[in-house]
């Protein structure tokens, strides 16, 4: 939601007087919009522009190498005719106008007004209008301009920064319009200043295909798909409508719309960038972040730009302004070493002991729990998030199971090798602690390493009590390094009871599945105690009040863990790992 206004009526004027206040140094205010200070030789006059709220463009775009001036309309309004005359006006040095904006029916009327007075003055003026919304209309010429204005400007810019003249400049912002094609997806509405309400909702678990960037919903609305799914459903739409098929060059944008994180954007670029490489596509410079958005809108939008030479080079053109900055000279020698290429693999595991039989079947059975643990935490991850965000930040779901995860990975990789029990225990907690991070990555990748040195992959047997041995090893380590103390609100509550019941119920002769259960519900008893608890260590201490009334969520995670084993600990052992030679009970 956009919250911070004081008239929303005025939203537009206010939040550029902010703009010129923090970028005064390089432009000025004119009624209407901004215009870079001159320098340099007089150049054609690029102006672009359209109602506000899709920042970077238009105010952020201007400055060398990019827009001369930008024309800035009320929120997703046309800015008026006398605006776009004022800027292009001031902006003009001599040597001609382009006015360059999406294809929008207040845009084309009021820019070809402004485009009329100007020339009624002697001012040659040209106008590029934007078209590379590829699923708002099936002609070309009907189409929306979206993110694919920031193509568009980019050549306008660079070829008016070079010092061609006013035909050449139009030719350039015409060839890349031409060659531009942008799909967008929403997955949230944005909301006005002032409104209590987005413009369009978006279902749970949908997405709107073919949005627009001033506010408009997609056309139809579809699944959520995967980060893989998505980059599926953008390639695929993009390369549909092509300009041209088969083999070629590229410039991508994957382009974020107010509220989709960077970091998403990441993500789904490295989904995106193969499918464009498998398509036989060479993507040069590819810029991903907000560079045409829609105020608080959340989604993305894929533009890319089939590049001739001349594209390549205006592409690739240094710009500089507030909101775009692109130097090459400082990257000359970062590019030249990015040709250098390390050889070396680096093997993830370590050197282990030649095991036994029986330290081999019990690896197998080392990693079945690891996959079981891993199921378990996909499971119980919102549930566990849940009960962290209380007072904590909500993220002991998401670190348990990347934790998991890459144990479990691991742990299969060292029973491929043939590592033993205690050499796969190692490598899992060796793999959670690198992957996990946070304190429960800490704590729970140390504990495993610990546990995994109380086996001996050389023995012939493994007696049950060893079970018990590797969980007050596991136990020690937590206590070692989190200096945890009963009562502290931690995984130690459920852990120590767990410990002890095992361990007595051990040495009265109760065979291993047996005791591991009833030692889980004790853990598990403990865990669901810790709700009367007030937290003395980590994140949740300074929100303690808040805390009471809901258990910690480290002892209910490992009392659910202890508890999944413990049932798994009831079936059968399978055939693998069984060692006819053992004359004792085994651990599983």
């Amino acid at each position: 939601m956009t919250r911070i206004a004081d008239v929303p009526a005025d939203f537009a004027e206010d939040q550029l007087d902010g703009f010129v206040a923090l970028y005064g140094d390089r432009l000025r205010r004119v009624p209407g919009g901004v215009v870079a200070r001159a320098a340099g030789e007089p150049a054609v006059a690029v102006v672009v522009g359209g109602g506000s709220g899709h920042y970077p463009a238009f105010a952020g775009l201007v400055g060398p190498g990019f827009a001369t001036g930008a024309v800035v309309g009320n929120i997703f309004t046309s800015p008026s005719a006398a605006h776009v005359y004022s800027v292009a006006k001031a902006a003009h040095r001599g040597r001609g106008v382009v006015l360059t904006f999406g294809n929008y029916a207040g845009d084309v009327m009021n820019f070809g007004i402004a485009a009329d007075r100007l020339r009624a003055e002697g001012i040659d003026t040209r106008i590029v209008v934007v078209t590379d919304d590829v699923a708002s209309a099936p002609a070309e010429d009907d189409r929306r301009g979206i993110a694919g204005d920031f193509t568009v400007f980019k050549a306008l810019g660079a070829a008016a920064a070079a010092g061609l003249d006013l035909d050449a400049v139009e030719r350039a912002g015409r060839a890349a319009n031409a060659a531009t094609r942008t799909l967008g997806v929403a997955f949230s509405g944005c909301t006005m200043p002032g409104a209590r309400e987005p413009l369009f909702q978006v279902e749970p678990g949908m997405l709107g295909l073919g949005l627009g960037i001033h506010g408009e919903q997609g056309i139809r609305d579809v699944a959520m798909p995967t980060a893989t799914g998505l980059a599926e459903l953008l390639v695929a739409g993009v390369l549909e409508a092509a300009p041209r098929s088969g083999p070629g060059r590229v410039a991508a944008i994957l382009n974020g719309l107010g509220t989709t994180k960077y970091e998403e954007l990441f993500l789904l670029w490295a989904r995106v960038l193969p499918l464009l490489e498998a398509a036989g596509l060479e993507v040069v410079e590819p810029e991903v972040g907000e560079l045409v958005t829609s105020l608080d809108m959340g989604g993305c939008s894929l533009t890319l730009l089939w590049l001739d030479d001349e594209l390549e080079a205006l592409w690739r053109a240094d710009a500089y302004a507030p909101a775009y900055r692109k130097q090459a000279a400082p990257l000359v020698a970062t590019l030249a070493s990015a040709a250098e290429t390390d050889d070396a693999v680096v093997d993830d595991t370590q050197a282990f002991v030649e095991p036994s039989i029986a330290a081999v079947g019990l690896a197998a059975r080392v990693a079945d729990a690891a996959k079981l643990v891993r199921e378990l935490l996909r499971e119980r991850e919102d549930e566990l998030g849940a009960i962290d965000a209380v007072a904590g930040d909500g993220d002991h779901g998401r670190g348990m199971l990347r934790g998991a995860e890459a144990a479990a990975a691991a742990i299969d990789r060292a029973v491929e090798r043939g590592a033993g029990a205690g050499a796969v225990l190692a490598a899992g907690g060796r793999a959670w602690a690198e992957l996990a991070g946070g304190t429960s990555g800490v704590l729970w990748g140390a504990a495993l390493e610990a546990a995994g040195a109380t086996f001996d992959d050389t023995t012939t047997v493994f007696a049950e009590d060893s079970a018990g041995t590797a969980v007050a090893a596991f136990t020690a380590a937590i206590l070692d390094l989190g200096r945890a103390e009963p009562g502290d609100k931690t995984l130690v509550d459920a852990l120590l009871p767990f410990r002890d019941a095992l361990a007595d119920r051990l040495a009265a002769g109760a065979p291993l599945a047996d005791a591991w259960r009833e030692a889980a519900q004790d853990a598990s008893r403990a865990a669901t105690a810790t709700s009367a608890l007030r937290p003395k260590r980590g994140r949740a201490r300074p929100l303690a009040d808040k805390s009471v009334g809901t258990p910690d969520a480290g002892a209910t995670s490992l009392a659910l863990i202890v508890t999944a084993l413990g049932e798994r600990l009831a079936r059968p052992a399978d055939d693998h790992q069984t060692n006819q030679h053992r004359t004792e009970r085994t651990t599983p």
